[in-house]
């Protein structure tokens, strides 16, 4: 079974990735302030760095197969970072969806072991439909 070492950087990476998605959260929730939503997607990308390391990161990114979704991510990112914050959320939500949906799987397994909510993903609905999504391997 693999083990998840849990170092400071990786605290620090899992803290920062929280702090990027609250404040695109908030950036979306005041109107789409483009200055919270531009610190939120720093955040969060510096946050993924740091918890699953710079080279990880760069071959995530950089894969064949998810050109599209790092494409729109990036073009979303740069049309927040110029100010038309609505447009590029729009595009970087897409590139979002394309890019961790072969997470899905996963994170289904981990709802379903959570106590409150667990019993409502186990049931076959569930695993019926994100087994469209699963694949041979991690994304990462």
């Amino acid at each position: 079974m693999l083990t998840f070492e849990m170092n400071d950087r990786k605290k620090i990476g899992i803290g920062l990735t929280g702090f990027g998605v609250l404040f695109t959260f908030l950036g979306m929730i005041f109107f789409f302030d483009k200055g919270l939503i531009a610190m939120g997607n720093i955040l969060f990308m510096s946050g993924l760095a740091l918890t699953i390391g710079l080279k990880s990161t760069a071959s995530f990114f950089l894969k064949g197969r998810n050109y599209k979704g790092s494409i729109s991510f990036g073009v979303g990112f740069l049309l927040v970072l110029v100010g038309w914050a609505f447009v590029g959320i729009i595009i970087e939500a897409y590139g979002f969806v394309v890019l961790f949906s072969g997470f899905l799987p996963t994170v289904m397994v981990f709802l379903s072991r959570v106590p409150v909510i667990g019993w409502i993903f186990q049931r076959p609905f569930f695993f019926s439909f994100f087994d469209r999504f699963r694949e041979r391997r991690v994304p990462v």
